[in-house]
């Protein structure tokens, strides 16, 4: 949970032990330490001052300087997290702490959506079995919670909206229910109660129900009307609830789950023994920015991802697509040499018996000539440049649509 301290208590905590034990006790870095006394003006021991003091020397305690922006006067320390995270974490982390190290908890300015929240929870019907009010409705904050929870709840989100503001926390509305912005990111959240289940003990009233039932059944079970002990199976016996259920006061703050590939960050934040949601707004916080960190980080990491395996894609589509045209183009030259040489050959033919047989020729040869003549003057026809044009463009080759019926290849 976060510490909070007055200026002069943190100048004093500063000068009664080395920096490097008193970060360890925050679980901070020696380099956020520093920075939360800079942002502060709590002057801190120069190097050398506590092993001068060790060996008897004497020492020189500078004096804390009078301060003119009141809002620094409070320091608060957020919790800091003891399980190991990754380097991105724990950097967001420990930015966080430091950002959050001048904020003040009390008093908070209301906050809009947070109002209107409340408003609702309110005016809303409990659950007959949980007595919980759930809340979720588009642009207010999802909440299960029962309206004698309302003031403290108030209270603990109020101070939430407070302390995130100077960290670039807000809350906004989206097409469902309120959200956190920050750095760009939207996180979704929920306060929810817990309620306490006992064994349900019968009521007064349900005591004297269930005995006119009894005594209803017995008097048909002695009746003489066969009708009415026929009809006795129709009435069934008064059902009351098991158990009985009580919000407990116990509220939890929850952001949403994330799958994030290089490590989860602290979504959970609830009443304990000696700690209350209103007094983690520092926490939650920091929670909210550490969290935002990490799905942006693994927003872009799965972008850059995306990119890389969409560059792959197309590399191999630009592969395949080149093989595809170079075979149809090397089917089309293919077919074209065919065809000159088969028109070679018809040529030659023409030729050799037309010189054997001069103009005059007849019967079943002379009318074999002619076909293979004007077959000849067809075939040379289709391959002039004009023509050819034309065959190639219907055929979609050697232009802009040389990659006619590409199907990239998904498997290989």
């Amino acid at each position: 949970m976060a510490r909070t301290f007055t200026r002069q208590e943190f100048y004093d905590l500063v000068w009664s032990k080395p920096l490097t034990h008193l970060a360890k006790e925050f679980v901070l870095s020696d380099v956020a330490l520093h920075k939360i006394c800079k942002k502060h003006d709590i002057p801190h021991p120069p190097l050398g001052w506590w092993a001068k003091k060790a060996a008897g020397k004497p020492v020189k305690q500078a004096p804390l300087p009078p301060l003119e922006d009141r809002v620094l006067a409070q320091i608060t320390i957020a919790a800091g997290e003891l399980r190991a995270e990754p380097d991105l974490i724990a950097g967001a982390r420990e930015r966080a702490r430091i950002l959050a190290s001048a904020v003040v908890e009390d008093d908070p300015t209301p906050n809009q959506i947070v109002e209107r929240t409340i408003a609702e929870l309110i005016r809303a019907k409990p659950n007959a079995t949980t007595k919980l009010t759930k809340v979720e409705k588009r642009g207010l904050i999802k909440l299960e919670v029962a309206p004698e929870s309302a003031d403290r709840l108030a209270l603990a989100l109020n101070r939430i909206a407070a302390v995130g503001a100077p960290m670039g926390i807000r809350i906004t509305s989206t097409d469902a229910a309120a959200a956190f912005e920050c750095d760009g990111e939207m996180i979704c959240f929920s306060v929810t109660e817990s309620t306490s289940r006992e064994k349900h003990v019968m009521t007064a009233e349900e005591q004297s129900e269930l005995a006119a039932w009894e005594k209803k059944q017995a008097k048909r079970w002695t009746s003489k009307d066969p009708w009415e002990r026929e009809t006795l199976m129709g009435f069934s016996r008064p059902r009351f609830p098991e158990f009985d259920y009580a919000p407990t006061g116990q509220l939890s703050f929850e952001l949403e789950q994330r799958y994030i590939r290089d490590g989860s960050p602290r979504r959970l934040f609830r009443d304990g023994k000696t700690q209350r949601l209103e007094k983690m707004a520092a926490d939650i916080a920091v929670g909210i920015v550490v969290l935002a960190a990490a799905i942006k980080d693994d927003r872009l990491k799965r972008e850059e991802a995306a990119r890389r395996e969409e560059d792959e894609r197309q590399r191999r589509e630009a592969v395949q697509r080149a093989k595809h045209v170079a075979k149809r183009r090397s089917e089309g030259l293919d077919q074209l040499l065919e065809e000159v040489s088969s028109l070679d050959r018809l040529r030659r033919l023409v030729v050799a018996l037309r010189a054997e047989l001069g103009l005059a020729a007849s019967g079943r040869v002379g009318a074999f000539v002619a076909f293979a003549e004007a077959r000849l003057e067809k075939r040379e026809a289709a391959l002039t440049a004009e023509i050819l044009e034309q065959r190639l463009a219907d055929a979609k080759l050697f232009g802009e649509d040389d990659d006619f019926d590409f199907h990239l290849a998904r498997y290989r």
